[in-house]
């Protein structure tokens, strides 16, 4: 099987860095035009330097905007203004007790991780529909099935994601686009490697044994028993995006590791 995205145009919000850099690297070895997303021209200009150096040849560029408000999803359409692939990858993360967790970070949540998805969608998925091509991809979580109590706001979000996506699928009946949603588990980001390096350096460990133990412990229904690379679930997500998954609209994929103990 070989998947091949040639001539078409990729946008991957939150792109410069972590899942969503490797969901751009694989999309542009698939072919794709690939546009990378952050909040800074630093960061930006970084990814891009980083995805040249991995992929020869590549047809890339930059658009630094905050994703978290309308103005910056607008900015970001004005400059992009048509898109063959749209992945809503943007978001943040992290533990705090529920109590401790402020009105103003429940909306941040919902601002970045939901609307952004929301705004982009709505921008690009009627030029799909009237060209009758396209895919738009959330990148969920499985901890929007199986809530965290150490990280409801973020749950919520990734719930809330699943829900438009499935929706959103509805709009495209009878038609050649798709809308779908990716559920990462334990992934070995750049935010998750941040997040354990204190803790490997306290313990004499790697940051991979450390995270793997985080699995075992924290999530033991797990069945691969390990953290997930970010490459990993890149593959979901460009299979996705490409032609090949044609009769796939509407779904909730996970790329979790066997974490939520369901077969539905």
């Amino acid at each position: 099987m070989k998947i091949d995205c040639s001539g078409q145009t990729a946008i991957v919000t939150g792109s410069t860095s972590g899942i969503g850099f490797a969901i751009a690297t694989a999309l542009a070895r698939a072919g794709a035009v690939v546009v990378l997303n952050g909040r800074s021209s630093a960061a930006v200009d970084a990814a891009l330097q980083g995805l040249r150096k991995a992929v020869a040849g590549v047809q890339a560029r930059g658009v630094a905007e905050n994703l978290s408000t309308a103005d910056g999803c607008a900015a970001l359409v004005k400059a992009v203004p048509d898109t063959d692939i749209l992945i809503n990858n943007v978001g943040i993360y992290g533990p705090k007790d529920f109590f401790a967790v402020t009105d103003q970070e429940w909306q941040q949540y919902f601002d970045i991780n939901v609307m952004s998805g929301v705004r982009l969608s709505r921008a690009y998925l009627s030029g799909m529909l009237k060209r009758n091509r396209g895919r738009i991809v959330f990148i969920s979580s499985e901890s929007g099935l199986n809530i965290p109590a150490d990280m409801l706001a973020y749950g919520f979000s990734k719930t809330a994601q699943l829900s438009i996506a499935r929706g959103l699928a509805k709009l495209t009946r009878g038609s050649a686009v798709t809308v779908n949603s990716v559920l990462p588990g334990p992934t070995l980001s750049d935010g998750v490697v941040t997040m354990l390096r204190d803790a490997a350096k306290q313990q004499g460990k790697t940051i991979e044994q450390v995270a793997d133990e985080f699995v075992r412990t924290q999530r033991p229904s797990s069945i691969i028993a390990r953290a997930a690379t970010p490459e990993e679930v890149a593959n979901m997500v460009v299979y996705v995006a490409s032609p090949l998954s044609s009769a796939t609209n509407g779904a909730a994929l996970r790329v979790e590791g066997g974490v939520v103990d369901t077969i539905s």
